[in-house]
């Protein structure tokens, strides 16, 4: 497939804004870049894409989210309401994953796909949650990404808030589905895999170890730290060791491991994530949702610490979550200064891109030979001048998701002039709503009484 008259950027180091330009696609990968009139009469018989002068650029990448928080979306809390993360937790999202079933976890996973589609995102790392429904959840999850054409990152959600058996139960699904994508090319080579994990503050030492043990030593994890006080407390409480210490002491810090959050965290826990080379990943939507706090992104950056951006599972719309990461440290610090458009660009793109590349053969995130063929068309019309020295303060204040009109993932079109081409949302949305209501009862009966802990 040849993508004609496009206006490419590439996302390489350096960065470029070509003109005029083509893309070849061929098996997954981009195979050439250049002019459209010199690819054309190299390739005169290709199918052809005419871009027609719209941007042309590498899909966004969500380092941290959760499909199953789907069903959330305008849901009630009843009784007092939470305060902080820890009552959140209580009376939210734990009484929420507990009621997920099977059905549930199917619908919510393709409400987020059709989500990154439209919004330009292909490649999503994944934490999932269902107590109830542990077993088989990610090749469920994996068949939909499959269906749908994206490319993930997947894992489960360990955890010994709902006892022993069901905590054993969330390290076999990993480790099996682990093994599953080490051993066979699961959706074409598109889903991959690390080992979730939910917090410290929810992780007996126990479990810790039999993680530890069970998981083959090249693989990453996906774990929330210090999204809240608590977690260090918590950590502190239980082994004497904040969160990141005793993620080190189990060998779980590596250069495919996820901190997400990682609000609060110290300055021997920077120094360990800089020397092991884990990745934080930031979530500044949530963490303003919750009252948690804003992660000094601009600190670890400075510090070494390999940087990206997540959402959480509040959809998946990248740019969104870059403009707040760029706005929110502003307003905390009282300094306009801080957090400029190309320090948010080095962690949403770069970071993102970097992390991303570990966990395939090829590269994710730039357009070059060789790299996937993961692309998004967007209808931008700059009214000032564009230049790759300005481009990033362009994508915070003026480029938008509703100019996405075209979504490539591994060389095969998802959406093509806003019109999805491998889900039919129309049946997704009226699924998704008949299930959500029953959804909604089963939760709120398994919502504890007033009052929580705080």
């Amino acid at each position: 497939m040849l993508i004609t008259n496009a206006t490419v950027i590439t996302w390489g180091k350096p960065n470029e804004i070509l003109e005029d330009h083509a893309v070849l696609i061929a098996d997954g990968r981009i195979s050439e870049l250049g002019p459209t009139a010199d690819l054309l009469a190299r390739h005169p018989n290709s199918e052809r894409i005419d871009a027609q002068g719209q941007f042309v650029m590498p899909g966004n990448i969500n380092t941290h989210g959760h499909f199953y928080g789907a069903f959330a979306r305008g849901i009630s809390t009843p009784g007092a309401q939470p305060f902080n993360l820890p009552t959140i937790l209580q009376k939210l999202w734990w009484p929420f994953d507990r009621a997920l079933n099977e059905e549930d976890t199917r619908y919510s996973t393709l409400v987020g796909l059709i989500d990154a589609i439209k919004n330009g995102t292909t490649t999503l790392f994944d934490h999932q949650s269902s107590p109830n429904f542990i077993d088989g959840s990610l090749d469920l999850i994996a068949e939909e990404v499959d269906r749908a054409g994206m490319r993930s990152i997947l894992c489960f959600e360990v955890t010994d808030r709902d006892g022993e058996e069901r905590a054993n139960a969330g390290i076999a699904e990993n480790v099996r589905f682990y093994n599953r994508c080490a051993s066979s090319d699961v959706a074409g080579g598109r889903v991959a895999a690390n080992i979730g994990a939910h917090a410290c503050m929810s992780i007996t030492e126990e479990s810790f170890a039999k993680m530890r043990e069970a998981t083959p030593s090249d693989a990453g994890f996906h774990i929330h730290v210090a999204e809240h006080e608590y977690d260090e407390y918590r950590s502190m409480e239980m082994t004497g060791t904040r969160s990141v210490d005793r993620l080190l002491n189990h060998e779980m810090l590596n250069d495919k491991t996820i901190v997400a959050h990682a609000v609060h965290l110290d300055a021997g826990e920077v120094e360990l994530l800089v020397e092991t080379g884990a990745n934080v990943s930031h979530q500044p939507r949530s963490n303003m949702n919750t009252g948690t706090g804003i992660a000094e992104l601009e600190s670890y950056s400075r510090a070494g610490v390999s940087t990206c951006i997540g959402t959480d599972g509040l959809g998946n719309a990248m740019w969104k979550e870059w403009e707040i990461a760029c706005l929110v440290p502003k307003v905390k610090h009282r300094d306009s200064r801080r957090m400029g458009p190309d320090q948010v660009i080095e962690s949403g793109v770069y970071g993102a891109a970097a992390l991303a590349s570990r966990y395939y053969p090829a590269a994710v995130g730039v357009i070059e030979p060789g790299a996937y063929a993961d692309l998004i068309f967007v209808d931008y019309h700059p009214t000032t001048p564009m230049t790759t020295d300005n481009l990033a303060g362009h994508i915070i204040f003026g480029f938008d998701e509703s100019m996405v009109t075209t979504t490539i993932v591994n060389g095969e079109v998802l959406m093509r002039d806003r019109q999805l081409l491998t889900l039919d949302e129309e049946e997704i949305t009226a699924k998704s709503r008949e299930l959500a209501a029953d959804f909604w009862k089963r939760y709120e009966e398994l919502v504890p009484p007033d009052p929580v802990l705080g």
